[in-house]
């Protein structure tokens, strides 16, 4: 028929996949783009730089085709239909994790010495500052109240002798009683600490802490508070039913 012109869809729906993703996207492009407007436009949506990429063209049938590789003819002018198939290879090297594995990155190293000779690290600029340990008024008041806290408490411990009985009152919390089984420091906090174990399992622990053993009893019976928070005297023990119950 003499005359009569064939027009065509101006766009092209296909899917797309890459090497830098394991998902799949649909996208619509206009056929008369060339293929380097298409990779340009691809790189919002693969993460590929356009200068490294590889495009694939597959059926609707994911049967390879070609590769479009030609940057200046159009997207038009390969057999490319609604539902098929373009694969993006990265060239760039991001997909093999090279720009994600710190452990092929060089590291710079400064000694510490060197590093305290520099007027532009964070640690001259913390001391200039005078903030935090620079900071020798404070941290010099903080080292003295903690020095008294601790010898306020240590000065209560003279009074609480292991195998004491004791009732232990916390601020919010419901009075247990117990048996104090340690008296000292700890590993685990500063300070002194009074290790006790509760006549029902009110505790928090068997006794150990951080895989150190202070003192033995039964799990969820032991725990440590603090001094000021422990009253030795005569103190029956209670029986709460606990174990009883199902």
């Amino acid at each position: 028929m003499d005359g009569v012109t064939v027009i065509t869809n101006p766009t092209v729906a296909v899917r797309l996949t890459s090497t830098m993703s394991s998902f799949e996207v649909n996208r619509r492009f206009n056929r008369g783009i060339t293929i380097a407007e298409l990779k340009s436009r691809l790189e919002m949506i693969v993460g590929s730089p356009a200068g490294c990429m590889e495009l694939q063209l597959f059926s609707t049938t994911d049967n390879f085709l070609q590769k479009l590789d030609d940057n200046e003819a159009l997207l038009g002018s390969y057999p490319v239909d609604d539902d098929c198939k373009i694969h993006v290879i990265d060239k760039s090297g991001a997909q093999g994790g090279e720009f994600s594995d710190l452990s092929k990155v060089e590291k710079f190293e400064i000694s510490d010495e060197a590093y305290e000779k520099r007027s532009d690290s964070v640690r001259s600029f913390l001391k200039k500052k005078k903030v935090g340990r620079f900071n020798e008024e404070e941290t010099a008041r903080q080292e003295a109240e903690q020095e008294q806290k601790e010898a306020e408490e240590k000065a209560m411990t003279a009074a609480i002798t292991v195998g004491s009985r004791c009732e232990v009152r916390v601020l919010g919390q419901p009075t247990k009683r117990g048996t104090v089984m340690y008296v000292g420091v700890t590993d685990f906090k500063p300070g002194y600490w009074v290790g006790v174990q509760y006549d029902e399992p009110l505790g928090k622990n068997d006794g150990s802490v951080n895989g150190k053993q202070y003192f033995v009893c039964k799990p969820k019976y032991g725990a440590f508070v603090k001094p000021q928070f422990v009253t030795v005297g005569d103190f029956p023990e209670e029986d709460y039913g606990l174990d009883d119950e199902m």
